[in-house]
């Protein structure tokens, strides 16, 4: 996974009232949840923009609200790769992964980010961009393939997650499909439906005009 460095600066007003004025600057809200899980009640010092959340059976968490500038998070959001975020904000630095966008049904601008602070030992789910590789054995029989998923979710620490998860093709044949239980990619655990199609070499009207003319 590409890495990405952004620094954001603590939010401590709240509110709507406060969230459009930020967007009226070119800034966005942003929360980072993901902090390790603690027992109430808490006796350490909060930093600027954290706040406890308390999550249930005497638990509870720290999230942070940030903001960052429109411009800043413009090659994190544009563009179909996924990266590890390097967070720097009150002095510390912390890896995120971005795990939601909330963009403005009319306009289209980004309203919210949210990310989710990971480390090299807590397993995080996130999608994954797939790419096809190989010629299918269906497609050289007149076939047409398609990509019926273009991400896939996996299951794994953050540093073995890949940019891409990559797919050899060349064995799949005419009118047969490729499901998500037939996939496996080493350190990763792939947590769609195992029946959902991935890929599929669909007939043409050519591939069955010659299966039909195969067949007399």
């Amino acid at each position: 996974m590409k890495s990405f460095k952004l620094t954001a600066e603590p939010r401590t007003d709240l509110g709507k009232k406060a969230a459009q004025a930020l967007r009226s600057e070119g800034k966005i809200p942003v929360v980072l949840n993901g902090g390790e899980v603690f027992t109430l009640p808490y006796t350490g010092t909060l930093q600027a923009g954290e706040k406890i959340v308390e999550i249930g059976d005497g638990k509870a968490m720290i999230t942070t609200d940030l903001t960052v500038t429109n411009e800043s998070v413009r090659k994190l959001i544009y563009t179909p790769d996924i990266f590890a975020v390097e967070l720097e904000y009150n002095g510390q630095k912390k890896m995120a992964v971005l795990k939601e966008i909330q963009f403005h049904p009319v306009k289209d601008t980004i309203l919210h980010l949210d990310f989710l602070e990971v480390n090299d030992k807590k397993p995080v789910v996130m999608e994954v961009p797939v790419a096809l590789e190989g010629h299918a054995e269906g497609v050289k029989a007149g076939g047409k393939l398609s990509l019926s998923m273009k991400k896939l979710k996996v299951k794994a620490v953050y540093t073995e997650i890949p940019e891409r998860l990559v797919i050899n093709v060349d064995n799949l044949g005419l009118g047969k499909t490729m499901q998500v239980g037939e996939l496996s990619f080493e350190g990763l655990e792939l947590v769609n439906a195992k029946n959902a199609v991935v890929c599929a070499v669909q007939l043409t009207r050519a591939a069955r005009g010659a299966q039909a003319n195969a067949g007399k």
